[in-house]
């Protein structure tokens, strides 16, 4: 009878395998991580934020400058994006539990003006909206979104600079410690 033996290389050979696996799966995970943060925003980007009008669904013209001076949630997002749609809630009922407390949010889409319009009509919010377009592609790149990944959320101080930067989906925790924060 002759019996099959496993040999020392290789038992060795599947170790090497492993952990090589192991290690491109680690280097995987960490450059999806490194791709998906946020980067720094652009010298005078926040500066020019303020300068900057939208135009509303209903019509009426949203001047950046008039929100300063409190803590801004600026999130960017689309009717076409789920997770933007997904995050709604969790930005309604912030807005409304923090906006006695001096916060805002302003949700900025990058979306076609009729898409919003409807999907608005559907799931009415009471935080500003404003419609960017194609534009707030460019602007969210010069806040530090160097993906282009929607949703994405800048979170400004009271004197008007970038204190925190979410890629993605924002979770409760977020938000409490950004209301934690002000």
């Amino acid at each position: 009878m002759t019996e099959a033996v496993s040999s020392s290389p290789d038992r060795s050979r599947r170790w090497l395998v492993t952990g090589v696996a192991a290690a491109a799966a680690a280097a995987g995970a960490g450059f999806a991580w490194w791709r998906s943060r946020p980067g720094e925003s652009d010298d005078g980007a926040a500066a020019h934020l303020w300068s900057l009008s939208f135009q509303t669904p209903q019509g009426a013209n949203l001047a950046l400058a008039d929100l300063k001076g409190r803590p801004l949630l600026l999130n960017f997002w689309a009717t076409w994006c789920p997770p933007c749609v997904e995050e709604m809630p969790l930005l309604e009922a912030f807005y409304r539990q923090n906006a006695a407390k001096g916060w805002q949010v302003l949700g900025l889409a990058v979306d076609q003006p009729s898409a919003v319009r409807n999907w608005l009509q559907r799931v009415p919010v009471t935080f500003p909206i404003g419609l960017a377009g194609l534009e707030g592609t460019e602007l969210a790149k010069s806040l530090g979104n160097q993906v282009g990944g929607l949703p994405f959320s800048v979170v400004f101080g009271r004197e008007g600079q970038v204190r925190e930067r979410r890629i993605g989906r924002v979770s409760e925790a977020d938000l409490k410690t950004w209301a934690a924060a002000s």
